[in-house]
């Protein structure tokens, strides 16, 4: 039941006949990969996004070239409440994905933090309960919800940090693990995670959270701050050298973004009977890599092993966080169908082929995908 259809191609189980879906942060990694999804399959999108990070404006031009007139945009900031209720209003259906997702960049500005992440959900949630049959709302969160984790006990199997304990090392953090946000950038996304929640239980409105680990895949071009799985791929393209914060031995569970939409459409099909939760999403315990591992891979697939330095450990960066993603499974059939193996090797061909295509000042990546911003999940009240 991972939203697949009998031919093999993954399918829509929700028509639109009576308005787009919105998807706040439409022209980033994660939206513009659902917004492909949905108007694949016929659904029309309202892309809401400032375009503030450099790079998001392509995946628009490429989202218009491909799909025409399903598509529809609102280029506009989430800090303005009366531009995300004009969008709410147009909708039947919004996916929350613009965010501020930089820790650091937290610890810079934590008032603009707040801003786009804590006081733009809220601008969304009452957008939604203006409205007469209040649209449902599904909303990314983050991991960093957990804080650090200090108290789960590690020890060193070889390049990784895992659990002592038997049980946290079959399974991952759950979603009955005690919120403790760390960072500003945890302060701001964990508010709006309980906002989202609250509603639900409040006003009666349909939403869920997703708690997500480290998301991978087409159209991502990442940083240091975040998106370092594409991150370490495209300074290993480039014969650049990659830093290292902490010993590199911590631990992520890594999910493909294709397996990802399967939730988010899932998680749309059963909203009724999963309203008012949060689910962790990632890659599972079945997923689990090091930095150290994603080197490895590196030098297997290019026959080169990356220049590395390292420096310090950073405010927030938890040596281990995998997750238990059994409630969503229980819940929907849901389960990761890309490995990492396979997502990596998916994910460096495509980097291969958009460094080319860069190289000569092609607008779009390959096979007609259109190369992604310059973060995981990232812009300023607009893509994420």
């Amino acid at each position: 039941m991972n939203g697949f259809n009998g031919n093999g191609s993954r399918s829509i189980g929700v028509a639109d006949a009576d308005g787009p879906t919105l998807i706040t942060g439409g022209a980033g990694f994660v939206g513009s990969n659902l917004a492909h999804r949905l108007m694949s399959a016929g659904r029309p999108v309202l892309v809401f996004d400032n375009l503030s990070r450099p790079g998001v404006e392509r995946n628009l031009a490429w989202l218009r070239e491909t799909h025409g007139d399903h598509l529809q945009v609102a280029l506009e900031d989430v800090r303005d409440a009366e531009a995300v209720n004009r969008a709410v209003a147009r909708s039947k259906r919004v996916f929350h994905f613009a965010a501020q997702v930089a820790v650091t960049t937290s610890l810079v500005d934590p008032r603009t933090d707040f801003a786009i992440n804590a006081q733009g959900t809220l601008n969304v949630l009452e957008a939604a309960r203006a409205q007469a049959e209040p649209p449902m709302v599904v909303m990314t969160s983050t991991n960093k919800v957990y804080g650090g984790l200090e108290d789960v006990a590690l020890e060193l199997r070889g390049q990784r940090y895992t659990p002592q304990s038997d049980e946290a090392r079959a399974h991952g953090v759950s979603e009955d693990r005690a919120l403790d946000f760390h960072s500003p950038y945890g302060c701001s996304k964990g508010t709006a995670d309980q906002y989202v929640h609250d509603y639900a239980r409040s006003y009666g409105m349909k939403t869920v959270v997703f708690r997500m680990s480290c998301i991978y895949g087409q159209r991502q071009f990442g940083t240091e701050d975040q998106g370092w799985v594409a991150h370490f791929l495209m300074r290993a393209l480039r014969g650049e050298t990659i830093t290292l914060f902490g010993d590199g031995k911590q631990v992520r569970d890594i999910l493909y973004v294709d397996d990802l939409i399967d939730a988010f459409l899932l998680a749309e099909r059963h909203i009724d009977r999963l309203s008012g939760q949060a689910f962790n999403i990632g890659g599972g315990p079945g997923n689990v890599i090091s930095l150290l591992d994603l080197l490895d891979r590196i030098e297997a697939l290019t026959g080169r092993r990356p220049d590395v330095e390292f420096e310090d450990w950073r405010t927030g960066d938890q040596r281990y966080y995998v997750s238990d993603t059994r409630r969503f499974q229980a819940a929907t059939g849901w389960r990761p169908e890309i490995d990492a193996v396979e997502g990596i090797n998916r994910l460096h061909e495509w980097l291969q082929q958009a460094e080319a295509e860069s190289a000569t000042g092609r607008l779009h990546g390959p096979s007609g995908h259109q190369a992604a911003g310059a973060e995981e999940l990232a812009s300023a009240g607009g893509a994420r």
